[in-house]
């Protein structure tokens, strides 16, 4: 019988937080996120930049579904510490293969078949730990297997779409993706999952920001080799530093600690509080991360770029495609925590505006040197958060009266 008894799962409590284990496997998946940039940016292009999207949907859901399940059981204890131990060694071998995803050698090793087979192993054990976190659960086990419906059934044009390459590969993989998220949704639709604990949900969203917010300066400056010694390098470097501050600054201070308040606040097991954390944390965070992503990438091409042209201080001028990475993440960046806002303090003021203007500022970055474009980006998000500090310090001041 005590076997029986320590095989069982061990629930996650109110009062739980994130363990370094967790912070552990969310390292793992960051890396993952990192090799896209590298891989986006060798041959940059919409197809690419499609396709590095398309894997970063991947490893974001993956993700996501790990920290759904993180907050029903310990992860840090018994068969759940196996099995992610087991879904982190295959998320860092399709990491590994990301930057040949869609090419096929005439070798036994297939990049795209491991990317795709790895994959599969990451849910196809979220599944079985899923199943023993629903021990004495009927409600959680009815969800289990609705959700293995659409996770299995999406298995098939993944592995079909890994074998044909090329376009076909690219349709049949968004394909999966559709049937295994969208099946996902319908189902938490009906019957979401339970958030044990509000606190911990918000700490693992803000820890895998982080992370990917210092991970993703180490992958930029990849970008610039071993020209660090140039002053346009390290001065783009430095306004990259800046912008990453701004980034960080816009999310953690004031705008996380309200969210989070507003999740544990919501009542246990009320449908409130598991659509809060379904559509703002698992949603909105979304394009908060592939935001920084993003913007990590044009900062790559920047510190390459520089590099490169050792006669040009400044650099040749952007051009779209390294204009809209930059930019484009920020404004993708923005998106993320307005909607965040908006489904859990409810109020944005300037939001909107802040994002039409980054957009704006597009056609003019184009043209500029890349050293111009990025010290126009940073000036613009200081602006940003300068103005936000003002507006809640005064907020502050009329709230506490005369």
């Amino acid at each position: 019988m005590s076997r029986v008894h320590r095989s069982r799962p061990v629930l996650v409590e109110e009062a739980h937080h994130a363990t370094t284990f967790e912070i552990f496997f969310d390292l793992v998946l960051v890396f993952a996120l990192t090799r896209l940039i590298g891989f986006m940016a060798e041959t940059l292009g919409p197809l690419t930049l499609y396709q590095g999207l398309l894997l970063l949907l991947w490893f974001w859901y993956a993700w996501s579904c790990y920290a759904w399940l993180g907050n029903q059981v310990r992860a840090d204890s018994g068969p759940v510490l196996a099995g992610m131990l087991a879904a982190m060694a295959a998320i860092f071998v399709a990491a590994l293969v990301i930057p040949e995803a869609w090419q096929h050698h005439d070798g036994a090793l297939s990049p795209p078949l491991t990317l795709a087979v790895a994959y599969i192993v990451v849910r196809g054990l979220h599944l079985g730990l899923m199943t023993y976190a629903s021990s004495g659960n009927p409600q959680y086990r009815r969800q289990t297997l609705r959700f293995a419906v659409s996770t299995t059934t999406a298995w098939v044009p993944l592995l079909v779409g890994a074998i044909l390459g090329g376009t076909a590969q690219t349709v049949l993989w968004t394909v999966a993706f559709l049937v295994d998220y969208g099946g996902g949704r319908l189902v938490t639709a009906t019957s979401f999952g339970e958030v044990r604990s509000g606190a911990h949900f918000a700490e693992r969203h803000g820890l895998v920001l982080i992370i990917v917010l210092g991970e993703s300066l180490l992958s930029a400056g990849a970008g610039a080799g071993l020209a660090m010694i140039a002053w346009p390098v390290l001065l783009a470097a430095v306004f990259g530093f800046a912008a990453t501050v701004c980034l960080w600054w816009l999310y953690f201070v004031g705008v996380a600690p309200a969210a989070a308040k507003v999740l544990t606040e919501a009542s246990p097991g009320s449908r409130r509080r598991q659509q809060l954390a379904s559509d703002a944390y698992t949603l909105a965070h979304l394009p908060l991360v592939a935001g920084v992503v993003y913007f990590a990438l044009g900062l790559h091409l920047i510190l390459a770029s520089l590099a490169d042209q050792p006669g040009h201080p400044s650099g040749e001028p952007m051009g779209w495609p390294a204009t809209t990475v930059l930019y484009g993440g920020a404004a993708l960046h923005l998106v993320g925590r307005l909607l965040f806002l908006r489904l859990t303090v409810r109020d944005a003021p300037g939001q909107l505006a802040a994002i039409g203007l980054v957009l704006a500022l597009m056609p003019v970055a184009r043209i500029l040197p890349p050293l111009a474009a990025l010290g126009l980006l940073v000036t613009f998000l200081a602006a940003l958060v300068l103005y936000e500090r003002l507006s809640r310090a005064d907020r502050a001041r009329r709230l506490s009266g005369p």
